[in-house]
């Protein structure tokens, strides 16, 4: 089986090459920005490059922030990539007053490393390690560290520890992925990453849909 793979479409990220990289991995894949066609997905994938309040601003005007919402809350497949995944908690130190989807408790900030040897944003490859009981619950999808490619300058905070999927290190330990029954969502870009994020994707669409 092939699942069908709804990529949303906001303006907001680099489609192509995730969608390609879903592609690749097995999946069938279009990509759009109409409710009615994605709501027949299978899993909805939700990438995004750029800023904290204009992706909101743009999910709120379409209408598209209510569907993410009852599609997570249906427990419904789901893929958050990089703002994909910071748009799920409930603010951001980047967009003061700006509301998130607060799909997770928790907020979004930004790295203030003391050593001048790391730059933000935190741009390249860099170690991902699962962690607790989360990281034994995909186990299958990721059974130990692997590197994978980033390129940001914030990242979420849970309150809850126990979503936390993998961790790495940058300035300090911080939460690189989070995970939560059929939702998972990434900081790094599988997409990005090679044959370790195609891996991953093809491992991801079997554990949340197949």
């Amino acid at each position: 089986m092939n699942p069908h793979v709804g990529v949303l479409d906001y303006g907001m990220g680099n489609l192509r090459s995730v969608a390609k990289a879903l592609e690749t991995s097995g999946a069938q894949v279009f990509v759009s920005n109409k409710i009615r066609l994605l709501e027949k997905a299978d899993l909805l994938v939700v990438p995004g490059v750029g800023a904290f309040d204009a992706a909101m601003s743009v999910l709120r005007s379409a209408k598209l922030d209510g569907f993410i919402r009852d599609w997570v809350k249906a427990e419904r497949p789901f893929l958050g990539i990089c703002l994909g995944l910071q748009l799920l908690f409930e603010s951001s130190e980047e967009s003061p007053g700006t509301k998130g989807l607060g799909l997770l408790a928790g907020r979004v900030v930004r790295f203030r490393p003391k050593d001048r040897a790391l730059k933000v944003p935190h741009m390249g490859w860099n170690a991902v390690r699962p962690v607790g009981a989360v990281g034994k619950e995909l186990k299958s999808v990721l059974s130990g560290p692997e590197k994978f490619y980033f390129v940001h300058s914030f990242y979420p905070r849970p309150d809850d520890a126990g979503l936390v999927w993998t961790k790495t290190p940058y300035e300090k330990l911080f939460c690189s992925s989070v995970a939560r029954g059929k939702l998972v969502a990434t900081q790094f870009h599988p997409e990005k990453s090679g044959p370790a994020g195609l891996k991953l994707l093809k491992s991801l669409l079997r554990f949340l849909v197949v």
